[in-house]
């Protein structure tokens, strides 16, 4: 390991420092904005919590519904027919995320 001979000094608000602190995942503040500021490593104490593999999936089919629709109203081929089956399927997309919401709320 190389030794460090380079200082760098910042002056800070005490609720810039308190902020830092909180956010610091190391046991030295100096070598967690090393991590954050040079890229290293991604910073996070955020752990998402478990989730149901069942939400997970309804969830990723109504993402998929949405990357069809995305898909369809960029093209250049639209239709009326199309665009009352788009609004149709949004609607529906709609409910089901009020459904799962209900469900799991």
């Amino acid at each position: 390991m190389k030794l460090r001979q380079k200082e760098i000094k910042i002056r800070v608000h005490d609720d810039e420092y308190s902020s830092l602190q909180r956010r610091n995942t190391k046991a030295r503040l100096a070598e967690w904005m090393r991590d954050v500021c040079l890229g290293e490593k991604e910073a996070s104490r955020f752990k998402a919590p478990p989730c149901d593999p069942a939400l997970l999936r309804q969830l990723a089919g109504i993402g998929n519904n949405l990357n069809q629709i995305a898909r369809a109203t960029n093209s250049d081929d639209w239709k009326t027919v199309d665009r009352l089956k788009v609004i149709t399927a949004l609607g529906a997309i709609e409910q089901a995320i009020r459904d799962l919401q209900d469900e799991h709320s």
